[in-house]
């Protein structure tokens, strides 16, 4: 694809910033469900979640193995948890996480034992609300491809090339020669949003347009860095930020946040919470110009 057959994601996408009003409550900005984390894995979940929170969702709720309990409770007490013993899990507290939700979140570091998937299959088959897939999720999605066919409501993919390659049965060298056609190409098939993260990450949606994002730098190569752009789009979702307007502006954000934090923390010593700390910046319409 070449760049006359997309779109540039710009400073523009700003305008889609879910709108603040004085007189709200916590109720006002949305309800997100973060079905993350596993055992020794709660720092997926914990970013995942700090970054709705800190892109303006009202309520942030993570459903997680009990294992998580006190470090997520310790590293973030604003959010809610729900937590499950992975041997024998709660159906009803489960579906009742779900049922709670305005938007969702589901998959950083969850794993692959059989409880993931069944996590991962409730989010696609049950959630009606509009969902994000990331990381083990999306690894689910690639050994059961006929969840795609179940899901009814709108549906955010999150793939790295790797994570891509498995959904499409492809080689990771086939997928990088043409990262927009392929995000593109996907959605339109499979009736979703692709968010293809790269440099620069390409979204593609069902009508066939394509979008490449401007901003974002290689300090981003970094554990956890997915795990918060998916926390980002979730937030945004829960504000009733449409899906496609979600998914292209916490892209933009996502990079924009690091393009701030690569100034006092240069490309080496950046960290995925670099880019929460500097997200409410990169959120300031008023610094942009």
């Amino acid at each position: 694809m070449t760049e006359n057959e997309y779109q540039k994601i710009d400073q523009r996408i700003l305008s889609y910033l879910p709108g603040r009003i004085k007189r709200s409550n916590k109720g006002t900005y949305g309800k997100v469900l973060c079905v993350a984390g596993s055992l020794n894995m709660a720092g997926a979940a914990y970013l995942c979640a700090w970054a709705a929170c800190r892109a303006g969702a009202g309520l942030v709720r993570v459903l997680t193995p009990m294992e998580n309990r006190v470090i997520l409770q310790t590293l973030l007490p604003e959010a809610l948890l729900t937590t499950f013993d992975t041997e024998n899990p709660d159906q009803g507290k489960l579906r009742e996480a779900f049922a709670w939700a305005d938007a969702a979140a589901a998959g950083p570091g969850l794993g692959k034992e059989p409880w993931a998937y069944e996590l991962t299959r409730l989010a696609l088959t049950q959630f009606p609300g509009p969902l994000v897939l990331d990381a083990d999720g999306l690894n689910h999605l690639s050994e059961h491809r006929e969840l795609l066919k179940e899901r009814k409501g709108e549906l955010i993919l999150t793939p790295h090339p790797g994570e891509f390659a498995r959904l499409t049965g492809q080689s990771i060298q086939e997928v990088t020669k043409d990262i927009p056609g392929q995000a593109v190409r996907f959605s339109k098939a499979h009736g979703c949003i692709c968010v293809l993260k790269d440099a620069p990450t390409a979204v593609g949606d069902a009508s066939g347009n394509c979008y490449v994002n401007t901003t974002g730098n290689n300090g981003m190569s970094t554990g956890g860095s997915g795990d918060v752009l998916t926390g980002i789009i979730a937030g945004l979702l829960a504000q009733k930020t449409p899906a496609l307007p979600a998914a292209l502006l916490g892209v933009w954000l996502h990079g924009r946040a690091g393009d701030l934090a690569v100034e006092k923390e240069g490309t080496y010593g950046m960290m995925a919470r670099h880019l929460v700390e500097h997200l409410p910046e990169a959120m300031n319409k008023e610094q942009r110009g």
